[in-house]
């Protein structure tokens, strides 16, 4: 669940919270580290998404811009002239 942290770690890190913080601000902190994390979350797929979106881009960009090189025929004149 919490990766190497087990419930009597987790109890006490719950004890020391309650004690540092007290019984009325510890749900206060709890919906905002909630809450940070979840806007967290959404960042980081937005991200994720975006990025992936223009490796996309950027594949489809080097594909096309790649010539067809299995023609014989120059693509332009100085090609032309510096075979002569």
């Amino acid at each position: 669940m919490f990766g190497s942290l087990g419930w009597p770690e987790l109890l006490f890190i719950l004890i020391i919270a309650l004690i540092i913080f007290g019984p009325r601000k510890l749900p206060q902190l709890g919906r905002t580290l909630g809450e940070s994390l979840a806007q967290f979350r959404r960042a980081s797929e937005d991200f994720k998404r975006s990025w992936e979106e223009e490796i996309i881009l950027e594949e489809k960009r080097m594909h096309t811009s790649i010539p067809d090189e299995s023609s014989s025929e120059p693509k332009d004149e100085r090609s032309l002239t510096s075979e002569n």
